[in-house]
């Protein structure tokens, strides 16, 4: 299965080594993760694998869980992050994240346009809806996932309009007959929906390269059926392979049903790795990364998920689907609680075990601990499976996994025919391998 392809791979670059207490190592670096250069020689060691992206998440909410034993204070804009860091690399994708529940499209499609000049065609778009935050943008409540995702697929929509709205074959620079630009081709879109009235055009035309990238984050059904509409990529909550094969089978299929090559969206789940030199040592950085979630804040952050409280049942009590929530309550995360409710259902874990999956200790990602080959194991097995087009690197424990993955990890992947030796194009379209189709 995969002898004509190859992992589609990005970097996060959220500080994920330094989660949990592995900020209080000695050699964790800590105090570096305010400075930008930090995430420059991240981001250059990250080409000189010749990932494909580099990807930052944003928070525009504080929550508890943010603040004091946690090396974690929210998120800078990553969008002005990585055009610092254009400037500093010269083929890896830069995907930001902006968020179409709380900002203007107009002001995203303007600010998305200008990185994409900035890195020369890198920019890519990971849209996400929000699940938090509403309080800082008025006094309404978080709309809900069904409302979330309509304003998504409309604020998309304008977002596409506007940057078609100035072609870059709009400026002709004809010096002999003065001619600058041709308003001809440069027009207003006009548009008036259910939340958004643009009439455009955009300030700046398009970027030679074409269109930008979408990614999308979310694999609710809803989710879903807007990323295989629209995407070029997901960010794909996938805890255990079966998870992923049904997800990337179900989103091939959505696609085709949407008249798309099935093959033009690809899926790539987060891959939270501890890489040790051996076992013993990489369940050691594991064991010290989750040492602060006690049960109580476990049984808390169950509570937010699934809305299932388990406070008064002991650890070895198994959980079945019958002691389930109604599936409509309000939850933070309906990704996460459809995988704790397939997860339960499908196995009655006891309540320990329901207590150490990703959905409740994390952020729902394929977890993998052990030497770099056992993790690239793992890797060629839900990769041969049909789980995964790729993934997003997060290395986790200390910088010790991320120096393993770039110094060992990709090394293998290179040798064994799983990833390049070398870049092939130059932008980020060129990476994923899309057509230099028009706007339009």
């Amino acid at each position: 299965m995969t002898a004509h392809r190859q992992l589609c791979i990005g970097f996060s670059l959220s500080a994920t080594w330094m989660k949990g207490h592995g900020w209080r190592r000695s050699d964790s670096g800590v105090e570096k993760m305010g400075s930008i250069d930090y995430y420059i020689e991240v981001a250059k060691m990250a080409e000189e694998a010749k990932l494909y992206f580099l990807f930052r998440a944003d928070y525009l909410y504080m929550s508890p869980q943010m603040l004091g034993d946690s090396a974690n204070f929210g998120s800078p804009d990553p969008t002005m992050m990585f055009a610092a860091i254009a400037r500093e690399t010269e083929r890896i994708g830069l995907v930001t994240t902006v968020s179409t529940t709380f900002n203007p499209p107009y002001i995203v499609a303007r600010q998305l346009q200008s990185l994409h000049w900035l890195s020369n065609g890198r920019a890519g778009w990971n849209i996400v809806t929000s699940i938090e935050g509403a309080e800082n943008f008025g006094d309404s409540s978080m709309p809900s996932p069904q409302e979330r995702y309509a304003r998504a697929r409309e604020f998309t929509d304008v977002v596409r309009k506007l940057w078609a709205s100035f072609p870059h074959e709009a400026i002709v620079i004809d010096r002999e007959s003065g001619k600058f630009s041709d308003p001809d081709q440069v027009s207003p879109i006009h548009h008036s929906g259910e939340f958004f009235s643009v009439k455009g055009p955009l300030t700046l035309p398009a970027h030679p390269s074409g269109s930008i990238p979408l990614f999308q984050a979310g694999a609710s059904d809803t989710g879903r059926y807007f990323a295989a509409s629209i995407a070029d990529a997901i960010f794909a909550a996938m805890p255990d392979l079966e998870s992923g094969v049904e997800l990337r089978h179900d989103l091939r299929r959505r696609a085709e049903a949407h008249g798309r090559d099935p093959d033009a969206i690809k899926v790539l789940p987060g891959l939270y790795f501890f890489l040790g030199e051996t076992r013993e040592e990489a369940h050691a950085l594991y064991q010290a990364a989750h040492a602060h979630l006690s049960v109580e804040r476990r049984q808390a952050s169950l509570q937010s998920v699934l809305g299932l409280d388990v406070s008064g049942l002991a650890l070895d009590h198994r959980v079945t689907a019958d002691m389930m929530p109604d599936p409509n309550q309000p939850v933070r995360s309906r990704t996460h609680a459809e995988l704790l409710r397939r997860y339960i259902t499908a196995y009655q874990p006891t309540v320990a075990e329901v207590l150490a999956r990703p959905e409740v200790t994390g952020s729902a990602h394929w977890v993998a601990v052990g030497t770099v080959e056992d993790v690239l194991n793992d890797i060629m097995e839900r990769f041969e499976a049909g789980a995964i087009d790729g993934f997003i690197a997060l290395p986790g424990g200390s910088e010790q996994s991320m120096e393993l993955f770039f110094e060992k990890l990709m090394p293998q992947l290179v040798e064994r025919g799983l990833f390049r030796r070398e870049y092939t194009g130059s932008t980020l379209k060129d990476h994923l391998g899309m057509q230099h189709l028009s706007l339009e």
